[in-house]
């Protein structure tokens, strides 16, 4: 199954120098000058078109949004490392996306940041320790 998000952004040529900053793969042959799609790994790629693409392909004002809106929801996804997860944090902070928290628990390290549209994302690493139990609620 292949997995595309979409988010309006107010400036193609700004959201593309950013997910570019942080060494996602962009795909040429579905990006133009109304959208860039990048490939987040495997087949999870992210979309990032204007909002007046966004709307011209079924989209309602609603779902657009106001430009710096914050994000309604939060993608997260797992990477290999704690380091792995530090670096991509860096390199979102450098391309001037928003450093959010950063959590730690026995089972999962996650930090958070936004990008300049204001889309959250966590990226976390969950450790392999047979120690680090999810907890459970009582």
């Amino acid at each position: 199954m292949s997995l595309f998000i979409t988010c309006p952004v107010e400036s193609v040529e700004r959201a593309t120098a950013f997910y570019s900053a942080l060494g996602w793969a962009l795909r040429r042959e579905m990006s133009g000058p109304g959208g860039s799609c990048f490939v987040v790994t495997g087949d999870q790629h992210v979309m990032l078109v204007s909002r007046e693409q966004y709307t011209a392909v079924g989209a309602t004002e609603e779902l657009v949004g106001a430009p710096g809106t914050p994000s309604p929801v939060t993608v997260s996804f797992d990477l290999g490392s704690r380091e792995a997860v530090d670096d991509l944090v860096a390199r979102a902070a450098a391309a001037g996306g928003r450093v959010g928290d950063t959590d730690e628990y026995p089972f999962m390290y996650q930090r958070q940041f936004d990008d300049p549209d204001g889309y959250h994302w966590s990226p976390f690493w969950m450790t392999t320790d047979a120690d680090g139990d999810v907890p459970t609620s009582s």
